[in-house]
């Protein structure tokens, strides 16, 4: 698989499938309480499956498709290659948190607190990586806008809204803003702007 763009549909579809499959032994489990990692919590019934189809394959496959796009991202400047670096620093942070689960009898513990620092390097990466291809990536204004946005929105959505009822959904619009970034990247960035319609 060559194109960036498949690995990136086939990172949302793992991380969708992940959350589809989330009830699986822990019907308790609320999407629209919990948060994304709690599931995945040391202890739980099928953590490692689902921390692994949650968090390690979907920012391996967005590291992967980052690098192909390294490579076909010629006619961009240096401040979208510096931001794709940095958008698979994202990524593997992102991978991170499922390698480090959460421990759900104490959100003080080591493990809590290493994954919590995998989850604001996820976001604090993206901030800039996101900036930087909006600025250099040239591929017209929509791809800039949207860029910017995405900056703006996901750690919005990842690190200030999470209050109370709403963690839970606050931080899935978070992901998924993040990762239909990545698809839009991986589509607009991949494709030379002479093919584009």
């Amino acid at each position: 698989m060559k194109h960036p763009f498949k690995l990136a549909v086939l990172a949302a579809c793992a991380f969708a499938c992940a959350l589809a499959l989330a009830n699986a032994g822990v019907p308790e489990y609320s999407h629209r309480l919990h948060p994304v990692a709690l599931r995945g919590a040391a202890g739980l019934p099928w953590a490692m499956a689902y921390n692994t189809l949650a968090f390690v394959l979907p920012g391996l496959l967005l590291v992967a498709a980052g690098h192909l796009l390294r490579g076909v991202s010629g006619d961009a400047g240096w401040a979208a290659r510096i931001g794709i670096v940095l958008a698979q620093g994202s990524a593997l942070a992102f991978a991170a948190q499922g390698l480090l689960p959460l421990d759900a009898s104490d959100s003080d513990a080591a493990a809590s607190r290493l994954h919590a620092l995998a989850w604001m390097l996820w976001w604090i990466a993206f901030v800039p990586a996101a900036l930087l291809l909006a600025a250099g990536a040239r591929r017209g204004a929509g791809f800039a806008i949207a860029c910017v946005l995405a900056a703006l929105l996901v750690p919005l959505l990842a690190a200030l809204a999470p209050i109370g009822a709403w963690v839970g959904v606050a931080q899935r619009l978070a992901f998924a803003l993040w990762l239909g970034w990545w698809l839009i990247v991986a589509r607009g960035v991949a494709v030379p702007r002479a093919s584009r319609a």
